[in-house]
């Protein structure tokens, strides 16, 4: 009998199991991880990026997590020895609408608490001689890492503390009662009083799993990426992001100079007909039903039908992906653009055909899920361990017999 069971060997799943047992040091936890190693999916196929915090909602948990969240990254980089870079964000207006959407966004990064710097078109091109535009925000904190390197830390203090791993397993059954959950996978059955499931891709088939309706499915956006030629690796001094579209829930195609010196190039944001789907052909057929069999995920493609058409031309045709970037530095050819890993963003849709926005969680008597945690998640990932930890002791509290022993050792940390 495990104290806590975490489904999910990704960053926030790891953040969460250090945590967990550093509050509770003589616990018995272990991770379940369905592949061979950790950080396979949304951490391991992430851009990098530390965000600052420029564009949530100010009081919303991203925009808290994330400004807490860059910060503890990077303590937590320079406690474990792990090359982080503070390039700094900057954020590029090509066209007079664009600078009026800037104008919000000084605003939105002054209620989030950022430091900024607000450059006309000369200060800009001073900072940036490639890039052009009519002026740009600097954001300093914003920073690249690989979170790959910071889970596998994180892994490394959960064991030396006593946690277990255990990998290639899969969750293929949950029954939660009175004492606890018990969690079937193809290896082994694990009993647990307490489960924390931090699934990304899937988040909304664990909770039910339990026979609870999550009221939001999981939709895959495939992001896809170029990497510019090696002559490339400088012709830019920082992270260069458009000024994006309110109406749009993504951020647009980018440059990031990446940790190991090379600088990619987007992504866009298609659907995706799997939701591990990789590539332009993965299709799974039993997530593609699923889709189209869910109300919300109909209507978000009617609504945003022509949005959703661009990106598919974009991704088909390199050309006019490479028409997204030429925008603000037109330098680039079609030749500078090479092949590089895509990812795949998972997002909760609600069934009114709505992008759920905020970080998300679900929690029973002995479970607590984490349902939504898009960008800025990885950044986040110290801080939403830290929310869940307090979640896990709310529900210690309702529990008294059973959290006995764990509240007092947490009493004598």
């Amino acid at each position: 009998m495990y104290d806590f069971v975490i489904i999910g060997g990704g960053i926030i799943g790891m953040s969460t199991a250090m945590q967990l047992i550093a509050t509770y040091p003589d616990a018995r936890i272990a991770v379940l991880e369905k592949e061979p190693e950790l950080a396979q999916h949304q951490t391991g196929h992430n851009s990098g990026v530390i965000h600052a915090g420029v564009y949530y909602t100010p009081g919303s948990l991203k925009a808290r997590f994330c400004l807490a969240g860059n910060q503890a990254t990077k303590v937590f980089c320079d406690r474990h020895g792990i090359r982080y870079s503070d390039c700094g964000k900057m954020l590029v207006a090509t066209t007079p609408l664009e600078m009026e959407r800037m104008r919000a966004l000084w605003e939105r990064t002054a209620a989030n608490g950022l430091q900024r710097e607000w450059l006309n078109a000369q200060q800009l091109q001073e900072r940036e001689p490639n890039i052009v535009g009519l002026g740009g925000i600097f954001v300093p904190s914003s920073s690249i890492v690989s979170y790959r390197e910071v889970t596998m830390a994180m892994a490394r203090v959960f064991q030396q503390a006593g946690g277990e791993i255990f990998y290639q397993a899969e969750v293929q059954a949950l029954h939660e009662h009175s004492q606890g959950v018990v969690v079937s996978t193809p290896q082994a059955e694990f009993s647990a009083r307490y489960l924390v499931t931090c699934s990304g891709l899937m988040a909304d088939r664990l909770v039910k799993m339990l026979g609870i309706e999550p009221g939001f499915m999981i939709c895959p956006f495939r992001g896809e990426y170029f990497r510019l030629a090696s002559q490339h690796n400088n012709i830019v001094n920082h992270l260069i992001y458009p000024i994006p579209d309110p109406a749009v829930p993504f951020l647009g195609v980018h440059l990031t100079r990446m940790i190991d010196g090379s600088v990619t190039v987007g992504p866009n944001a298609v659907l995706a007909w799997k939701r591990e789907g990789y590539h332009k052909r993965d299709i799974s057929w039993r997530d593609t039903l699923e889709m189209a069999s869910y109300a919300g995920i109909r209507k978000l493609m009617y609504q945003n039908l022509s949005l959703g058409v661009g990106e598919m031309k974009n991704s088909l045709f390199k050309r006019g992906y490479l028409k997204l970037v030429q925008k603000y530095c037109p330098s680039l050819t079609e030749q500078d653009l090479w092949p590089y890993p895509a990812g795949v963003r998972a997002q909760a849709v609600s069934p009114e055909g709505k992008l759920i926005d905020d970080f998300l969680f679900v929690t029973t008597a002995r479970t607590i899920h984490v349902c939504n945690a898009p960008s800025p998640a990885a950044t986040s990932a110290l801080p939403i361990g830290q929310h869940i930890v307090g979640k896990v002791q709310a529900l210690l509290e309702k529990q008294p017999s059973s959290g006995a022993n764990l509240r007092a050792a947490v009493t004598a940390v």
